[in-house]
């Protein structure tokens, strides 16, 4: 699904250039995703592992849409220094779970580079699961470095540095509702 600009960003945040994704869209995607989801899994009872700290706010509202009984777990990764990729993927916490012979979603807030994720997903396959797929909020692909299997994706965006909905730029910004993009003057070097 092809992002387009929406509207320039009216809120008290001056770092935010412009409003990419409404709250609306979003969760209207996010509805879509888990009716997806439900029905692929129908009968099942799949274990979402969501990767912290971006993908908690889309994962809770998934969850919530999803009509199935679904079990939750997370990681906890880190790759990024300020609003770079390093290339190295840090495991902070590991998944509690024992996902042998168990269908599991990955979910994560934005598929970039692809390292965290390729790593994710790797990192997941060694503790044998039934089936492994990958669920993402956003897709950026004029930065992928490391081809990653996504079987489900909320919004294909531009190359631009985002925020909102549980993403950040430095712990800032989880908060917004929707889904912005920063001003180039805002991403300090």
């Amino acid at each position: 699904m092809a992002l387009l600009a929406k509207s320039r960003a009216t809120s008290s945040y001056p770092e935010i250039e412009e409003t990419l994704l409404s709250g609306r869209e979003i969760a209207r995607r996010v509805k879509a995703l888990a009716r997806e989801i439900s029905g692929d899994y129908k009968g099942r009872s799949p274990v979402l592992a969501g990767v912290l700290k971006g993908s908690f706010v889309f994962l809770a509202d998934l969850i919530r849409n999803i009509k199935i009984p679904v079990e939750l777990d997370f990681m906890s990764l880190s790759s990024y220094a300020g609003d770079s990729s390093t290339g190295m993927v840090k495991l902070s916490s590991d998944t509690k779970l024992d996902l042998r012979g168990r269908h599991v979603i990955l979910v994560d807030d934005i598929v970039d580079t692809g390292f965290s994720l390729a790593w994710a997903r790797k990192h997941l396959l060694t503790k044998e699961p039934a089936s492994l797929e990958v669920c993402v909020l956003l897709d950026k692909p004029p930065r992928r470095k490391v081809f990653v299997p996504v079987r489900y994706t909320g919004f294909t965006i531009a190359d631009r540095f985002v925020v909102g909905y549980g993403l950040d730029y430095n712990e800032r910004f989880r908060e917004l509702p929707y889904i912005g993009a920063l001003t180039p003057e805002s991403l300090q070097p």
